[in-house]
């Protein structure tokens, strides 16, 4: 039963993904392009309004440090799996969310070149382990968040986090307006 709430949180997210159009190619290419932002705006409202969720269940005992999983840092690790993501996305014009979202919506290309795209990549680096298992670990400092190593309250974190992200959305949405 643990797996009900992260699968229709995830399901809740892909239909997200397909109603805001990001399980079309142009949509996420152009993000890369700065034609287009909707996909930015997208993402920091799906990580602000996660996070207000994520801290009012967590405060009010529903949810909590017991229930996330949270990773190591690894600042060389990060950094490079960040790059290679970016530039895989950018080439790809889809990431794995939006894979799925267009596979959905019955785009074959992205059943083809997507599932191919994570094995590949999954053999590539799997066959190089060692390799990027040294690499990758450079840099470690444990599993820290924003909150520790700042010492600021969650709430006010998230909150500007939020505000960041209204402040991006306005600019962007500012700049699609002047475009049209």
């Amino acid at each position: 039963m643990n797996f009900i709430i992260p699968v229709s949180v995830g399901f809740l997210f892909g239909f997200s993904l397909q109603k805001a159009g990001l399980g079309h190619y142009d949509k996420v290419v152009n993000q890369f392009r700065f034609r287009d932002n909707l996909m930015m705006q997208f993402m920091f409202s799906a990580i602000s309004v996660g996070g207000i969720v994520y801290f009012a269940f967590s405060d009010i005992g529903f949810a909590g440090a017991q229930t996330l999983y949270l990773h190591n840092t690894y600042i060389l690790g990060n950094l490079l799996g960040g790059a290679v993501f970016g530039v895989g996305m950018a080439v790809a014009g889809t990431c794995p969310g939006t894979i799925l979202a267009g596979i959905g919506q019955g785009n074959l290309d992205y059943l083809s070149a997507g599932v191919l795209g994570f094995l590949t990549g999954g053999l590539i680096y799997g066959i190089n382990f060692p390799f990027f298992l040294s690499l990758t670990q450079t840099g470690f400092y444990g599993k820290i968040t924003w909150e520790g190593i700042s010492g600021i309250n969650h709430w006010a974190l998230i909150l500007l986090i939020a505000a960041l992200s209204a402040v991006v959305y306005k600019f962007a949405s500012a700049k699609r307006r002047i475009k049209s």
